[in-house]
């Protein structure tokens, strides 16, 4: 096993410090989209809406978008050992709050179970950019590909097998079963983590938290609300609308500051690299395409082909499975013949599925559907994290967890909006195709076709900005 010397000038293994960090990432990123299938669940225990139980996941990015920006912040001055295990522990509180949680409380009970929520949220938005960040620090650049496209397993995979394990569980347990899965493989990683496993590893670069900017970030949290209440039936669009104005003016605010501080919580002029720009935009672009089907497809197959949530969510496995095979060999892929034609075929995959999905949406068979799902989800693997590692090779290396920050951030929020958006149009367009009198099958499936033709033109613009980038060979650090 490879030997690496940590902060403290002592020897330990990268493959179990990597494997720790990884599960350990993966168990608390698996949770953010593993609730979709057990929303018909908590709406009857708890009394609630659609509309509200769909703060679960909506909030969960929300909460995530403002604690991205801090982890920088955390990587210079706290140990990382530290900030590991204290994520670690946030999470397993929020997930004891939300087991302890009794239905007879109806919404109210909701409520304080989305604090629980919330905190698992703000300890996965912490540690995404973070695990990014150490693992480019503590891999040579020649072999960042190669390391990505293994952690890429975590981003893509996580998030595509979290509606499968919901899936898998509900069938045989009640919905709280899926957190106590989450509390125990956390706690084991903890345990791990405790054992020596995980090491401090990042230079440390000590600075004052500016809280003015931590402050501002909840501008994100602003825009974002807006955005899921469109469609939406009695809006009040006047006050949301001051909400909307108020919240874009501190993202304003929040960007000028970061720009004009000597020690900036996030720092933003990582943005002035033309390749590390191009990366921003295809990982995120590749990052609504994965995340968009993990949820769609779902509502597709419950609503339209009436399978069972069981059924459902193990509808997702194949493409999740393909994912997590690809994942490794397109790191190696971009090491070996350059960034820019891996993300070329890969955007090729990923519009190839949404066009399928779009003229193959009348057939309704769901091994069609599937593998569409598993088309556009292997085209994910040869976009998302190669663009994470082609960004992160365009920095300096002092510089790569605000430049990782930035990605993971921005990839976020365009994730967030791309499935509030698409959520949107599905609901408007089949409400409006009711109202007009089509059937309910016909009104569904044309919602689901304009979610498809938006998609495809989402990622066509995602193929011209991977037709623009600079090719990059692996000793090239530009």
């Amino acid at each position: 096993m490879e030997k690496s010397i940590d902060q403290n000038g002592r020897a330990y293994s990268r493959f179990w410090f990597i494997f720790t960090l990884l599960v350990g990432t993966f168990t608390m990123s698996i949770s953010q989209s593993s609730l979709s299938t057990a929303y018909p669940t908590l709406m009857r225990a708890f009394g609630i809406s659609a509309s509200t139980v769909q703060w679960l996941t909506t909030g969960f990015m929300l909460v995530m978008c403002v604690s991205m920006p801090i982890s920088p912040w955390m990587l210079n001055n706290l140990n990382f050992k530290t900030m590991f295990m204290g994520a670690l522990a946030l999470f397993d509180i929020g997930s004891l709050m939300i087991i302890l949680t009794p239905a007879s409380w109806g919404s109210g009970g909701f409520w304080f179970m989305m604090i629980g929520r919330a905190m698992e949220a703000f300890a996965v938005g912490v540690l995404f950019p973070s695990y990014q960040s150490v693992l480019l620090e503590i891999t040579p650049k020649e072999k960042r590909g190669t390391v990505m496209g293994i952690a890429g397993l975590v981003m893509g995979s996580a998030l595509a097998c979290g509606p499968i394990v919901s899936g898998i569980l509900l069938k045989f347990f009640d919905w709280k079963s899926l957190f106590v899965l989450f509390m125990l493989v956390i706690t084991v990683i903890i345990v791990m983590a405790r054992t020596g496993l995980i090491r401090d590893v990042m230079a440390r670069h000590t600075s004052s938290l500016d809280w003015l900017s931590v402050i501002l970030l909840v501008g994100l949290i602003g825009v974002m609300y807006v955005v899921n209440l469109a469609g939406k039936q009695d809006i009040n669009w006047l006050v949301n609308g001051l909400i909307l104005l108020v919240s874009i003016a501190a993202i304003v605010a929040f960007c000028y500051r970061q720009l004009h501080l000597d020690t900036p919580l996030l720092e933003l002029r990582v943005m002035k690299t033309f390749n590390y720009d191009l990366a921003i935009l295809l990982t995120s672009i590749s990052y609504i395409a994965l995340i968009v089907t993990t949820i769609i497809f779902p509502l597709y197959y419950q609503g339209v082909l009436h399978v069972s949530p069981f059924i459902s969510g193990m509808s997702l496995v194949p493409g999740a499975a393909f994912l997590s095979i690809l994942n490794p060999l397109t790191g190696k892929l971009a090491d070996k013949i350059g960034f820019k034609p891996t993300m070329i075929v890969g955007m090729l995959m990923i519009i190839g599925g949404w066009l399928a999905a779009f003229f193959l949406l009348n057939r309704l068979s769901l091994l069609t559907m599937i593998l569409c799902a598993m088309v556009i989800e292997g085209g994910n693997a040869f976009v998302m994290m190669p663009a994470v590692t082609l960004g992160a090779n365009a920095l300096p290396n002092e510089l790569v967890p605000h430049g990782t920050a930035v990605i993971t951030t921005v990839r976020q929020v365009l994730g967030s909006a791309g499935v509030a958006v698409s959520t949107v149009i599905l609901t408007v367009a089949t409400a409006n195709a009711l109202h007009r009198g089509s059937a309910n099958l016909a009104a569904s499936l044309h919602g689901y076709r304009l979610v498809f033709a938006l998609m495809v033109v989402i990622e066509i613009i995602g193929l011209i900005l991977a037709l623009m980038l600079k090719d990059v060979k692996k000793n090239s650090a530009a």
